[in-house]
């Protein structure tokens, strides 16, 4: 057995079933708590973050988008820098499969750190070939 612990990346889809408690909400629940327990990884990039807030933020307001701030920042997840090199990774991830923009950071942060990506967006389908994907809801 791996000494190495295992590295999931969150993507806005599973921070935001986490936090509305939607389908997928216990998975990412059983991650978080593991982690805690320092048996896991978790790492958020920056972009996938600022999804999650845009999106709280046109739908709740930005009071609650904050609010979502400060618990995201309480979790064990770690955020991961934007760098010139994890743009460009993201940039041809994007021109080479149909997801979106953001997403392509997830697929990018889980090439360079070995991990597994949780969603349930079925954009990422298509790219399964690329990076472990662990689907949070019901397929």
């Amino acid at each position: 057995m791996s000494a190495e612990r295992p590295i999931f990346i969150l993507d806005s889809f599973a921070v935001l079933a986490y936090l509305a408690g939607e389908p997928g909400m216990s998975r990412v629940q059983e991650v978080l708590e593991v982690a805690v327990r320092g048996e896991h990884r978790i790492w958020l990039s920056w972009i996938n973050l600022g999804e999650v807030l845009y999106i709280t933020e046109r739908e709740v307001g930005l009071a609650q988008a904050q609010a979502v701030l400060a618990a995201i920042e309480q979790l064990p997840i770690q955020f991961l820098d934007v760098t010139k090199e994890r743009v460009l990774a993201a940039a041809h991830i994007k021109a080479n499969y149909r997801v979106a923009y953001a997403e392509s950071f997830a697929i990018a942060a889980a090439q360079e750190l070995g991990g597994t990506v949780l969603t349930g967006d079925p954009e990422y389908e298509s790219i399964t070939a690329l990076v472990p994907v662990e689907w949070i809801d019901a397929r």
